[in-house]
């Protein structure tokens, strides 16, 4: 196999230099999962039908300081010690509070504690 011209050389140095410092930047993260999280905002979507086949809820809430979140209701309540969610009572647009642990996606799933909440608040 014939060596690289020096130029050729330099470059795949220089390329490899800067994808190496670019794998070791730190970008944007999400909270690590099994953090609580609270958040404030308004509901844009509301999906039961994983419930049909034991999956969990997913309500999703545009928050007022980081964008659209995925709240997760688990369909097996029984296995929380939050409270169950009042699904029915939710809309799209009603403004809601929500506590819960972080999951590895930025999510919210409300469950693990009795302080967990998706609860509709007053303007």
């Amino acid at each position: 196999m014939p060596s690289l011209p020096r130029a050729a050389r330099a470059t795949f140095v220089l390329c490899a230099g800067l994808l190496a410092s670019a794998c070791a930047t730190k970008g944007a993260q999400a909270p690590a999962a099994d953090s609580q999280r609270a958040m404030t905002g308004s509901i844009v979507a509301i999906d039961t039908r994983p419930w049909t086949y034991d999956g969990n809820a997913v309500v999703e809430v545009d928050s007022d300081r980081n964008g659209r979140v995925t709240v997760q209701l688990p369909a097996r309540w029984n296995l929380c010690r939050a409270a169950p969610v009042d699904v029915q009572a939710l809309s799209v647009g009603m403004r809601v509070q929500v506590v819960g642990d972080a999951d590895e996606a930025g999510g919210i799933v409300v469950c693990a504690d009795e302080s967990h909440r998706l609860v509709p608040i007053d303007r």
